[in-house]
Formats: C-alpha cells, structure tokens, sequence
C-alpha cells in the first residue's frame, strides 16, 4: 500500500537574488491556522489551582467549531488521552460540519508517572518499552487516519545532574526508541519539539541545533525499506516543529532557528506563541510580547514558500480560549498583510549592497509602524 507522505523538501530550494524578488512579490503565505486541543480549558498549574472548570473532549471538540469563523482550518491533538480509535467519530463529525480536519497526533509520553525519569529515553526497560508501545500505537493512528504528521515533545526526557548523566546512553536509547516505532509504521512523519528545560531540568534537545541533529541521527538508524526508499528520494523523516517558546526560553533568535529547519527542508510545523526572552514557559498570545520576532519568523517562512501550517499553541488561563484564538488569528492576519506589503526588491537589495542602503531596514520597519 502507498502511503502518502508529507513532502517538505521543496524548502532546501535556493533563488538568485532576481528569483527571490520575483517569488516575494507573488507569493503569499496561506495562513493554515491549527489550534490544540490540549489548551480549550488550561489546568492548574505548579503555584495555583486551574481557573476554568475542565472540559470533556465532546466539549472541546464544540468550542474548536466555534473557532472556525476565526480561520481555523486544523486541531491537534494527543494520542490516546484526547484522540483515539473510539473518539475519532467526534473530530470526523467537526470535519464535515466546519470543515477543521484533525491535522497530527503526539504520544502522551510524558504526564504519566511512569515517566519520572524520561519516557522513551528512560533507563529502566518496562517504561521505556511502555512509550515505545504508546508512539508505535499513536503512528499507526497517524497512518491510519493519513494525518499531516505525528509529533513527539520530548518534555519529559532529559536529565536533572550534569554530574554523572550518561548522554551517549540516554540520546542512543531515545533515538534507538524512534527509529524502532518508525520502522514499525513505515511512511509517517515524525517531528520533534525541542525545549531547554521544563519538565525535565535539563530537557534532552535543548535547541534547535540539538533537534536538528537527532532528526539526523535518527533517520541513519532507520532499515524499513520503506523508510529508507523515501529519503532515497529526498524526502525528510525526521522534522521540526519549533515553538517561538521554546527558541527564546534558549535564547535563540527566531527567524534564524526557522532558516536552520528550512534549509534542511525538515520544517514539519510551526508551533505559534510569544515569550520574554529566557524566562520559563509563558505561551503568551502571539505578537504581545516580541512583536518583531514573530513578524521576522513570518517573513523568513515567505521566503521559504512554507506551505504547511501555523498551529497557535498558547494558554489562556485568564481568558476564553475561543477569545484567545481569535486574537491570535487576527494578529497572524495583520502581520502576513505587512509583510506582503513591504518593499522586498529594497529589502533584498539592502543585502546584497549593504554599503549603499545603509539604515534602509530601519526604515522599512518605522514606515510599517505607520499602516
């Protein structure tokens, strides 16, 4: 059986600087807005109890319809806690009615006590072999149902003492465990979520660089011929799915982190939020703090010509959740409609003769503040 396959290599493709002025002046990003489930009614949290009453995933599943006259198109969700085999029929029916397809599925690897010490990287076998069975079972789902991708958020692997972790033991068992569940469910794309820290102290892909590296090492231990026919053909695997979180709590520059995953074509998704630079994980509404660096992500993944989604993964713990999705959309919005109406000819120009443009960027930028 063929199964279909996300192809994101058509981001590696390089343009001359005329390509690249030709391409930003008639391509404009699709704005796929998915949305996750996980945040519609945010628990409590470390320091205080949830301020929403919890919600079923029948109940869930209503306020994503409410969502799509803000432009939602997909939702996401984990495996087997808030999607299974039982309570597809829920996400298929909010399908036919409004059109939002349910977009990937990640393992629920990393709640449950079980995974004290990590999940797929966990030192004692019985867990591990626990979250393996988990991620086998949520790629056969994934598979099953064609979703874009599975996803795997590696919060809870890492480890708490740099004094006496084993890394090569505890990257290899991970990596080792992905490759086994991959080659089990041939054909699927799997991204990873990277984070510096929370749960785990110390999470075990800290960057995106780190992320980009395991995405390598794990597709050299792939066998499955399947597998190994589509990267034959060029085709990514392993992939990204960033946060803008996650890139500033390490203190990284966003459109940089993004150009990283693109160059490589393995950006699978793009997880939207916003964040004070380090800090712990806020997941702040996009653009209300570090306006720039959303709008300069946005304008990297243009360049691009990203055609996958834009999932806003935020928590809205003082505010409706629907409220929520419709500030991110509208700010989303607003920043695609500036970007497509900058001056790109003066923007690549002010690149490649930057002698002769000199302040032209900041120019730009308070000519834009203006509209």
């Amino acid at each position: 059986m063929k199964l279909p396959v996300t192809d994101t290599s058509y981001q590696k493709k390089r343009f001359t600087r005329e390509e690249l002025i030709r391409h930003m002046n008639s391509f404009s990003l699709d704005l796929k807005i998915s949305v996750g489930i996980w945040y519609f009614a945010p628990g409590g949290g470390r320091f205080h109890e949830g301020y929403t009453q919890p919600k079923t995933i029948p109940e869930r599943i209503e306020m994503a319809a409410d969502m799509a006259k803000y432009g939602v198109k997909a939702i996401e969700a984990h495996y087997p806690n808030e999607v299974n085999e039982e309570n597809y029929y829920l996400y298929q029916q909010l399908e036919k009615e409004t059109g939002i397809v349910l977009q990937s599925c990640y393992p629920a690897i990393f709640y449950p006590k079980e995974y004290e010490f990590g999940s797929l990287s966990n030192p004692v076998k019985k867990y591990r072999d626990k979250a393996i069975k988990t991620l086998v079972d949520c790629l056969k789902f994934a598979a099953d149902k064609k979703l874009h991708h599975a996803g795997i958020w590696p919060g809870i692997d890492g480890y708490t003492y740099s004094l006496g972790t084993i890394y090569y033991e505890m990257w290899d068992s991970f990596e080792a465990a992905v490759a086994q569940a991959m080659d089990e469910v041939p054909g699927v794309i799997v991204a990873i979520e990277p984070k510096p820290y929370e749960p785990a102290p110390n999470n075990i892909y800290r960057t995106t660089a780190d992320g980009l590296i395991a995405c390598k090492d794990i597709e050299a231990r792939l066998k499955n011929k399947i597998n190994r026919d589509i990267l034959s053909k060029g085709i990514p695997l392993m992939g990204m799915q960033p946060e803008i979180g996650h890139i500033r709590m390490g203190f990284e520059d966003t459109p940089y982190a993004i150009a990283r995953c693109t160059r490589e074509g393995r950006l699978f998704n793009t997880h939207w939020n916003s964040q004070p630079l380090g800090n712990y994980d806020q997941d702040l509404n996009t653009g209300v703090v570090e306006w720039q660096q959303a709008e300069a992500m946005l304008y990297l993944l243009k360049m691009t010509g990203y055609k996958e989604y834009f999932g806003i993964d935020i928590n809205p713990e003082r505010m409706p959740s629907v409220k929520a999705i419709e500030i991110n959309s509208r700010a989303l919005k607003i920043m695609n409609e500036r970007i497509d109406s900058m001056p790109h000819e003066q923007i690549i120009e002010s690149y490649y003769d930057p002698e002769n443009h000199r302040g032209d960027i900041e120019t730009i930028f308070l000519d834009t503040l203006k509209r």
